[in-house]
């Protein structure tokens, strides 16, 4: 739901849970009460992409979560996100960009023991990017009414039993028919790259084979592809940076190109897809594919600085949705 403040004001009184995304300044307009919330100026409603400082996109969690709970997390215990979450339900995590957290969250949080047994879900909130520089991004638990540009905000959730949450992953790019890519170590930024066992400077090769960065690098883990979007290059420094870290001795390559995004990306909809409880896009989808005014589906959400469906994503819109368990 896109409204003004006034309007979620309103739901907040009335004792709904939400997950809000929008400007700092109407996050902190808004009563306590049980929601969580990030900032962002980026939006896909249901009248198509949008660019707002004035109204905020709402998601109502559904009536039936018998019990939630909204906790902070800082670098020094981001492992616990996963041993709070339930078991039975879900946890949607609100991230600062570029924050300790989102970094050491996008590095460490594969190896977290049990990540991939839980439903836990969000995204990364950003700025309008208007603002870069000046502003930083944040979240807010709604409970304390406290504003943070260094700490995660997490709901969990807990389901009665008769359901089950279920998270949706949909990237609509594959690895292109290029040159294999491995990097030696982990982190937001590399000089060098392994082409065929071959040590090479990565921002020449990109330079010198005119590659677009707009296209992700891909890898492909066991079929499931996961991107890694290109920040920019420096050219002083020969150094390439990312929007998500690489990790070591995987083998990514330069995504293919999409032509039609909204076509592609609803082609890969699933047909059975109503309502998702939550959902979020990424803003180089959004920048990239010219997505003011178009409509992705029945999908929508904030467009955010990065994706989380149990680990940090790029380019990609993930959901949640909750069905009934099968009898």
């Amino acid at each position: 739901m896109f409204l003004n403040t006034s309007q979620t004001a309103q739901k907040i009184i009335e004792g709904r849970t939400l997950y809000i995304a929008g400007d700092e300044n109407l996050l902190r307009q808004l009563p306590k009460g049980e929601w969580i919330g990030g900032t962002i100026s980026y939006f896909m409603t249901e009248q198509g992409g949008q660019i707002s400082r004035e109204k905020l996109f709402v998601q109502e969690q559904d009536p039936c979560v018998s019990r939630s709970t909204i906790k902070w997390y800082d670098d020094s215990n981001l492992e616990n996100i996963v041993r709070d979450s339930p078991d039975q339900g879900f946890s949607i995590v609100i991230i600062p960009a570029t924050s300790p957290v989102h970094i050491k969250y996008a590095e460490k949080a594969p190896d977290y023991e049990d990540l991939f047994y839980k439903q836990i879900i969000g995204w990364i909130s950003g700025i309008h990017l208007d603002d870069l520089g000046s502003v930083t991004p944040k979240v807010m638990n709604g409970l304390t009414g406290e504003l943070s540009d260094q700490k995660a905000v997490v709901l969990h959730a807990v389901l009665p039993d008769y359901k089950i949450a279920s998270i949706g992953i949909i990237n609509i790019f594959t690895q292109g028919s290029g040159e294999p890519f491995r990097f030696s170590q982990k982190g937001f930024q590399v000089k060098n790259c392994l082409i065929n066992g071959t040590e090479t400077g990565f921002a020449d090769y990109l330079i010198e084979n005119q590659i677009d960065i707009r296209l992700p690098l891909v890898a492909n883990y066991h079929g499931a592809m996961v991107n890694v979007s290109f920040q920019g290059i420096d050219d002083k420094t020969k150094t390439v940076n990312f929007y998500a870290p690489v990790f070591r001795d995987i083998e990514y390559k330069i995504a293919a190109p999409v032509g039609d995004y909204v076509q592609m990306f609803q082609s890969r909809l699933p047909g059975n897809l109503l309502n998702p409880v939550f959902s979020c896009n990424c803003i180089l989808n959004f920048l990239y594919s010219e997505l003011e005014g178009k409509k992705t589906g029945n999908i929508t959400g904030p467009i955010t600085f990065g994706e989380i469906a149990y680990q940090l994503l790029n380019q990609t819109m993930v959901y949640l949705s909750i069905q009934d368990k099968a009898k």
